[in-house]
């Protein structure tokens, strides 16, 4: 986006809950719990209008500190004098600044080469090396927050695909996971809008959270089945009052757990089942591999339960995806011209530039190359293979030969 970047993981489908939410939480500051549940996010002072500077050792930083939408970027000609993550995708030519915004704005790149040499000149560099330092500290920034939701917590990030959305999130992401070896990286059809048609997708949900100390030996099935069933007749009677057709509800269970003494825990998900001794054998396993999975050990140590939490699903009805009609054109119909275009590591390649709304089902075409539409610009580095899927969603293979192996 155009001041944050946020990311979260997906794994078979679930996304990760977090009922220990902190906000305001800084060096200085300790922060403020949100005891709810919330999608466990993480989210950095990184985007298009994160504003590069240099610090009092001669170090360049990129937020976050933002140039927010007024006055904006330096390219947005609107008094602007902090060069931004923007202003230097302009300068390498990722960003076509003739297609600023589908043409709505005419990008002022007088302003935006005059003020960064006011950077280039305290670093001892060329005004291409700044731009590309910018784009590398503001790559790195993102990477380091796919980290915290991935590998910091026991997830391998070659075992997952890279969901891209948002204004600016087709342009940084092949980087980001080429960086990461993230094999493939997918950016939906009208991208930056991915998150209103993200509402209109997601079923009701209910989330119940029922904290109750509870040590996981043979004598604790009764309190698993009772408690669980008790959370499941609630949501049931609090749902009956909104009319909704109980064919289309289900449940989800999960659990907390730590070893006696801890204060932090795991969660993880429970059978819906009638429990029995064979159960807590199961969620004693489940609950060391994923606790060795995040903090890399295990302990023969006692196992609490700290809390139940129950996930009400509603299915509602939703619109329905339109696949993409086919007329039958040549990609080479889809190329609205070519420019060099500064991919940092990989050179300045002649790359071809098409025009997104001539892209069909089927197109395959390979970096480097930049797709262009009117809110958002997508990057596709050197030797990337990119094939668009029936709804015009893009795949953008990353590391082919990691692929074939």
């Amino acid at each position: 986006g155009g001041t944050t970047a946020k990311c979260s993981l997906i794994e078979h489908g679930n996304i990760k809950i977090n009922t220990n939410y902190w906000i305001e939480k800084t060096i200085l500051s300790s922060g403020y719990p949100v005891m709810v549940p919330v999608v466990d996010i993480v989210e950095i002072g990184n985007g298009g209008g994160s504003i590069a500077w240099i610090d009092d050792y001669n170090k360049m930083h990129v937020g976050p500190q933002s140039a927010g939408a007024i006055p904006g970027p330096v390219s947005y000609g609107k008094g602007g004098q902090s060069i931004t993550t923007t202003d230097a995708n302009l300068i390498t030519g990722r960003i076509n600044p003739n297609y600023f915004c589908g043409g709505k704005i005419n990008a002022d790149m007088d302003s935006v080469n005059a003020n960064i040499k006011l950077l280039s000149s305290r670093l001892g560099l060329n005004d291409a090396e700044t731009a590309r330092g910018v784009i590398r500290i503001a790559n790195n920034n993102m990477i380091n927050a796919l980290k915290l939701v991935s590998v910091n917590k026991g997830y391998d990030p070659r075992d997952f695909t890279l969901i891209a959305f948002g204004g600016g999130g087709g342009m940084h992401a092949p980087s980001l996971a080429k960086e990461l070896s993230i094999p493939k990286v997918i950016i939906p059809f009208n991208s930056s809008v991915f998150s209103a048609w993200g509402m209109l997708m997601s079923d009701m949900r209910r989330d119940y959270i029922q904290t109750k100390l509870l040590t996981i030996n043979e004598n604790a099935i009764d309190e698993l089945n009772q408690t669980f069933e008790t959370m499941e007749n609630t949501a049931l009677r609090n749902l009956s009052n909104e009319k909704l057709d109980n064919e289309k509800i289900s449940f989800k269970r999960f659990g907390s757990f730590r070893y006696l003494g801890q204060d932090h825990y795991v969660e993880i998900p429970l059978e819906k089942i009638k429990y029995t001794k064979d159960s807590i054998k199961n969620i004693i396993s489940d609950f060391n591999t994923q606790y060795e999975k995040e903090y890399t050990y295990q302990l023969d140590s006692q196992i609490d339960m700290i809390q139940f939490h129950l996930v009400v699903n509603v299915e509602i009805e939703k619109p329905e995806l339109q696949k993409k009609q086919l007329t039958n054109k040549s990609i080479t119909d889809a190329i609205k011209s070519k420019r060099k275009v500064d991919f940092d590591e990989d050179g300045i390649h002649e790359s071809n530039i098409y025009d997104f709304d001539k892209l069909e089902p089927g197109m395959t075409f390979k970096g480097p190359a930049v797709i262009e539409d009117p809110s958002t610009t997508i990057v596709v580095l050197p030797n990337q293979n990119c094939k668009l899927d029936e709804y015009l969603n893009l795949h953008i293979d990353i590391t082919p030969s990691f692929i074939n192996e």
